[in-house]
């Protein structure tokens, strides 16, 4: 299997949804961003370079906003097929059509995610009325066109009880991929919300209901990506995974990608660790993405012993939670991961 480097690369701010937890209009409504067109070419080439000089395959994860209301989406995919690079596009339903999925396809793309944050009247609230049928139409054209269909749940307290619901409907619309991801707070204000905050038992008792669904569709086509790192620590109490306790300190094998095989791109040439933090290290367009990649900004989220409780657990190299979501509720990443259940000798 080829190792792969995962870029995040948001080409346009533009979106005809307002998703009540997107992070690039939770705190107003900015300046709407497109990148030209002779820069993401320029762009590709230093993604290309980079993944070269470090001997890794790239793999785009091309969003937005919605990337198909680029200019030049078209053009930027044709010159991803030239390349011969492997993506993949998160998007919104509205726009796609048979022939859209199949041009998509044919210039490469391997998979196209899209959204469900509940049932129709819960995901229509978050997103917008008519974008529950839609996705679900949506779907049946992704899987026809011959790309992997994807679905990404965002989780929390207002909508966590219908996840079940949607695992069983997932396997039913036979999708490829399904995944849930915990709503990361976009102020310290937002995050002990009480329609919104999960206590720790309050999201293991959730986790234990996804995975009596899951194990209900083992024989499922449809993958079910356990994408939250405390699926590492639930399954190592439930004695299905057995950390290598003989590893060499500071190794690390596992868990948040952030510093290890990640970066993500916005429209203005920004470079972050992770879009969904304040994780910026620099722009693509004055500094070579390995330069980034290699500096002592970007080295800062490698420093696995500054996690203050994450060093000390036994699951360091395989979990550390997730720094993004943490830093929505304290703005230090290093900080306890506030859903973590873990009991740990200070």
């Amino acid at each position: 299997m080829e190792n792969y480097f995962a870029i995040q690369w948001h080409i346009t701010d533009y979106c005809d949804q307002r998703c009540k937890h997107c992070y690039i209009f939770s705190e107003g409504h900015p300046a709407l961003i497109t990148m030209p067109f002779e820069t993401m070419v320029y762009v590709t080439d230093q993604i290309v370079d980079f993944c070269n000089k470090i001997n890794r395959s790239p793999y785009i994860y091309l969003t937005g906003g919605d990337p198909i209301l680029h200019p030049d989406f078209w053009r930027l995919l044709e010159y991803f097929h030239e390349k011969g690079l492997r993506f993949c596009i998160m998007g919104n339903p509205f726009h796609l059509t048979e022939n859209v999925c199949k041009r998509m396809h044919d210039l490469g793309c391997v998979k196209y995610q899209v959204s469900l944050d509940g049932l129709e009247k819960t995901h229509d609230l978050f997103r917008k009325p008519g974008s529950f049928k839609a996705t679900l139409e949506a779907i049946k054209l992704i899987k026809a066109s011959g790309m992997w269909a994807a679905v990404m749940s965002t989780v929390s307290k207002t909508n966590h009880k219908e996840i079940p619901a949607l695992i069983d409907l997932v396997d039913e619309l036979g999708v490829d991929v399904y995944a849930v991801g915990r709503y990361c707070p976009t102020s310290v204000g937002k995050a002990y919300d009480p329609d919104i905050h999960m206590t720790p038992l309050e999201y293991k008792a959730f986790m234990d209901e996804c995975f009596e669904h899951y194990i209900a569709h083992k024989d499922s086509k449809t993958t079910y990506q356990l994408k939250d790192h405390l699926w590492t620590l639930y399954r190592y109490e439930k004695g299905l995974f057995n950390p290598d306790e003989n590893l060499p300190a500071n190794t690390i094998m596992d868990g948040c990608n952030c510093g290890r095989n990640h970066v993500t791109i916005l429209p203005t040439g920004a470079v972050y660790a992770c879009r969904r933090m304040e994780s910026e290290i620099g722009s693509i367009l004055n500094t070579s993405l390995y330069e980034l990649w290699t500096s002592a900004k970007f080295d800062e989220y490698r420093q696995y012993d500054k996690f203050i409780k994450c060093s000390k657990c036994k699951l360091k190299a395989y979990c550390r939670g997730c720094p993004s979501v943490t830093y929505g509720y304290t703005h230090n990443m290093y900080d306890a991961d506030p859903q973590c259940w873990m009991e740990v000798e200070e």
